[in-house]
């Protein structure tokens, strides 16, 4: 069943309400301007028809036909981020799936600045750079870095919702985002940038250089352009508010219950509540071990000695005021970043009807995420013989006491090295491009691009098993030197060490069994095309129908080559194979405007869009997106418009060819643990597996293998869009402008990795017993029941819809002797589910109000000019959210004491003053209030990162221009 036929009552009210809306305030406010309108009918004014983004139709007015969310180049470069994305992430349309804070959280991606809009996945949205593509930053994707993008020469951001696939191309299921550069550069400009946190080490420091200049008479211009970007890096114990480790542990108040069918019966007391300076207890830096219920724990000596437990939950394997192993400790707000670029372009007009251009770039960046080092916990505990050299007497007493000629320690070698990711990008592109006019009504433009990026990744302090084995298992020799047991090891180099108390771990052994590991990513993509427009092909009673056509040609390449080393699985580095993909599409698109009406009551225009983009892949064949589109200006200031599209998504070569790599989850819920049963299916089911019902798993996500690959045999995902709304411009507020636009997504067919959580859950989900189709991915330790590895692929069975209304308001006026600028963007977010499986619409996740996703947010910025002082204040809200889906709640409502987030509320600001002589000095403040983050977060997550986790932030800016 197909997702798009499912009919819900909550849709079509907010759809009626929008168009409602849209509609008859249209009317209303039109009532008012039409006498001034008829009286005014017989005045005339010249038409400039102009580019605007969202359309190849040169059109009359600035008003784009499809919702356009533009954001100037300043008001992104003037503020204490490090990026531009950092900036952009904070709008309400995107999403923070890829920030310095949370980049790092995957193999690869340290210091990625991806855009994600709507929250549906940065592959879906399609980023743009004067309209043309841009080669991608992450391989096996078509995700743009806009670390990449030069600052110096940004003019604005535009943000498309709606129709954009068929004008544009694919990955653009929900919209574009469209860096427009600056054209014509003229003289020098100079900026420099330092800023540091007010409560932690963080500070950056960014440095931009322009000069352009007109040649030959003015028939053309070159321009070069340098910028440098660098900032520290901060772990979690360096703020206080992050410093703290909190833990949600089982709630001994909570009396939940099963009845005789063995579902859950709720007491309406949390589960869970969260405490401060709590933590696992069953993992240790300084080495720790189980013997006859009592933990163990080593002091720096070496000496062994009880551990403190404080208050025990041994349920959840933790403890609160006591020993514990403290995560935040590896948990860093920001990674250490540096980013330098260098960007030549020119072009020259050939002839006064012909324009030749070219630009070249280079962009380096560099990204460090410094992580957990390597550890070692029940399945993997570390086998120390009673004989080992390193073993004190206490220790040895306390094995002979109770017969023991082993134990099993679990470690976290914090001393060891923590593990760190050094990611170096490297992107070069080349642009070419002839323009210009073919007749007076017919332009045409001609282009192709070359991009290359290049990812070395080094994985520092990645430990190899084997010599770390060799290393611990100590012996005294004849001499009675320690030395390692094994005589080849030996032979080969091998230094042995203790592993008894933090800091036991010595240099020379350290060397022995930590290396460095390289991995080597390259990504290529050639474009080239033509397009041909005419807005005025011939006249029809109500104007002129506009046409663009054109065709593009675009190939596609990446190759990943892992360490060759640690791909054979003899690292704590995650096995990884290497990925081979490419593909190629020719392209060919129309568009057309036709007016239909024009000069009739409440018409003053009403034109009919249309657009369709006809695609052939290496990979699936054919593809076909279009979109139509209805623009009524009632009169010159209301217009109301809508756009109905249909786009498809080619999978990309990671979704097609990755093969089956080794990974592990941070987070996983074993449904058949007595802790996690809500129900008598899944209890029923997981007695079927022969797990026992009083199973408590031990097994972290951490933990637990994963295998996750590519399937060639994907299809394309596609996606249905409408956007509704209208603009408002009234006479009689100058410079005033209001916009509100509904707008919906839904994608069938999409590509998507079932999670591993899902595998779980759908193994004992149904009631007529165990499902093969996911049981079969799991597999489990026939003794313990503990899980051991999941496996999973791509698959056309996921789907996603979204829905809102996304709202904005500008506002200039003199005031006081200066100028006011206002603007308010917004975004109500009424409906956003994920179903893991499209031919199951009745189960799905409703994610709008949650965190990363809240239903209400908004930017208002105000900006006042007087003489030459300029100051500025900007003010981001996110409303509440809930921590847990309804989903989650119908099965278990009353998880835990922290259930929600309340409302944020983020100020900046900044004043300058611009001297006569070009120099302008600015100072700002970042988080004017030093808003802390909700909860216990860390700004580190997917959807935490949408929350400021650097705190009051102080900078200052110099620039000159000349």
């Amino acid at each position: 069943m197909r997702l798009h036929f499912e009919v819900q009552m909550f849709r079509r009210s907010l759809f009626t309400q929008a168009v409602t809306l849209s509609v008859l305030s249209a009317t209303a406010l039109s009532s008012f301007q039409l006498q001034a309108q008829q009286q005014n009918a017989d005045s005339t004014a010249a038409v400039e028809r102009i580019s605007v983004t969202s359309s190849r139709i040169l059109r009359e007015g600035a008003i784009a036909p499809s919702p356009v969310t533009s954001i100037s180049g300043a008001d992104l470069v003037d503020t204490g981020a490090t990026n531009i994305g950092e900036a952009l992430n904070e709008l309400p349309a995107l999403a923070s799936t890829y920030s310095l804070a949370n980049s790092g959280n995957s193999i690869g991606t340290a210091g990625l600045s991806l855009l994600d809009l709507r929250g549906m996945g940065s592959s879906r949205t399609l980023v743009l750079v004067n309209g043309k593509r841009h080669v991608a930053s992450s391989a096996g994707t078509a995700s743009v870095d806009t670390n990449t993008i030069p600052t110096a020469w940004v003019e604005s951001v535009e943000i498309i919702t709606g129709g954009a696939s068929a004008i544009y191309g694919a990955d653009a299921v929900t919209g574009v985002v469209n860096f427009k550069l600056k054209k014509d550069i003229q003289g020098l400009e100079l900026s420099a940038t330092a800023g540091k946190a007010n409560d932690n080490p963080l500070a950056n420091q960014k440095y931009t250089f322009s000069y352009g200049q007109d040649i030959a008479n003015g028939d053309g211009n070159v321009a070069f352009a340098a910028d440098f970007a660098t900032q520290n890096d901060i772990n979690a114990t360096e703020r206080s508010q992050t410093r703290t480790s909190y833990m949600s542990l089982t709630n001994p108040a909570s009396k939940d219950s099963r009845d005789a069918n063995g579902n859950t019966i709720h007491d309406g007391i949390a589960d869970k509540i969260t405490f401060a300076n709590a933590g696992y207890y069953d993992s240790s830096i300084n080495g720790n071990f189980l013997l006859n219920k009592v933990w163990y724990t080593f002091n720096p000596d070496g000496t062994v000695r009880p551990q403190n437990m404080g208050t025990v939950f041994p349920l959840d394997a933790a403890c609160v005021d006591c020993e514990f192993l403290n995560l935040r400790e590896y948990n860093d707000l920001q990674p250490a970043f540096d980013r330098y670029s260098f960007n030549l372009k020119g072009d020259y007009d050939l002839t006064a009807d012909l324009n030749l251009a070219a630009s070249a770039k280079h962009v380096v960046s560099k990204a460090d995420s410094v992580n957990q080092p390597s550890f070692f916990e029940y399945g993997s505990a570390l086998q120390i013989q009673r004989d080992n050299a390193y073993i004190t007497p206490g220790l040895a007493a306390l094995m002979d006491a109770n017969g023991k000629n082993s134990i099993a320690i679990h470690r976290f070698n914090k001393d060891a090295g923590r593990r760190m990711e050094e990611n170096t990008r490297t992107t070069d592109q080349f642009n070419l491009s002839l323009s210009g006019q073919l007749t007076d009504d017919w332009s045409f433009e001609t282009f192709a691009t070359h991009g290359r990026t290049r990812l070395e990744q080094i994985n520092r302090n990645n430990l190899i098993r084997k010599n770390f084995a060799q290393s611990i298992d100590a012996i005294k020799d004849q001499n009675g030197n320690i030395v390692c047991r094994d005589t080849a090891a030996r032979a080969a180099g091998c230094v042995p060490t203790s592993v008894f108390g933090y800091g036991a771990v010595n240099q020379a052994a350290i060397n022995w069994f930590n290396t460095s590991s390289l991995s080597t990513s390259t990504i290529e993509q050639q474009v080239a095309g033509g397009s041909v427009s005419n807005s005025a092909l011939f006249d029809v009673p109500a104007g002129s129908v506009g046409v663009a056509a054109g065709v593009e040609y675009r190939r596609e390449q990446s190759d990943s080559t892992p360490d060759a080393f640690a791909a054979t699985g003899a690292t704590f580095l995650n096995a990884l194979q290497e990925t081979h993909g490419k593909f190629n599409v020719k392209e060919a698109f129309g568009e057309v405007s036709i007016p239909l009406l024009t000069d009739m009551l409440l018409i003053q225009d009403l034109a009919f869009d249309a657009a369709v983009r006809v695609a052939d892949y290496s990979t699936i064949g054919n593809a076909t997106s279009w979109k139509t589109g209805l623009d009524w200006t009632i009169n010159d200031e209301i217009r109301v418009r809508s756009t109905y599209s249909v786009a498809l998504r080619a999978p990309n070569i990671s979704e097609l060819y990755r093969p089956l790599n080794q990974t592990y989850f941070s987070r996983l819920q074993d449904p058949c643990d007595l802790r996690y049963k809500q129900n008598a299916t899944w209890a029923a089911n997981c007695a079927a597996l022969g797990i026992p019902a009083d199973f408590v798993a031990k097994a972290t996500g951490a933990s637990i293998e994963g295998r996750s690959g590519g399937n060639p045999n994907l299809k394309a995902e596609e996606s249905n869009s409408h956007t509704v709304g209208f603009v408002y411009q009234p006479e009689w507020i100058e410079d005033f402008t209001f916009t509100v636009d509904y707008w919906s997504i839904e994608i069938d067919e999409a590509i998507s990795t079932v999670s591993a959580q899902d595998i779980l859950n759908k193994c004992v989900d149904a009631s007529n017993g165990l499902s093969a189709q996911f049981c079969n991915l799991i597999q489990r330790d026939p003794v313990s029941h503990e899980l051991k590895l999941i496996t999973s692929t791509s698959q056309n069975v996921a789907a996603q819809t979204a829905e809102g209304v996304d709202f904005e308001a500008g506002y200039d006026l003199d005031l006081l002797g200066g100028r006011l600028k206002t603007k308010l963007i917004g975004t109500y977010l009424g409906s956003r589910k994920t179903f893991s499986f499209q031919n199951n619409p009745s189960q799905f996740e409703q994610r709008a109000g949650t965190e990363g996703e809240a239903d209400w947010q908004e930017n208002l910025s105000l900006s006042y000019s007087y003489d030459a002082w300029t100051a500025t204040w900007k003010t981001r809200h996110i409303n509440g959210v809930s921590l847990y889906t309804e989903q989650e709640l119908a099965k278990n409502p009353d998880p835990r004491d922290l259930m929600s987030y309340g409302s944020y509320v983020l100020t900046d600001i900044s004043l300058g003053y611009q001297f006569e002589n070009g120099l302008n000095w600015s100072v700002g403040i970042d988080n004017l209030f030093d808003r802390g983050l909700p909860g216990v977060s860390t700004g580190t997550t997917t959807a935490g990162a949408s929350y400021d986790n650097v705190g009051q932030f102080f900078y200052t800016t110099v620039s000159y221009k000349m």
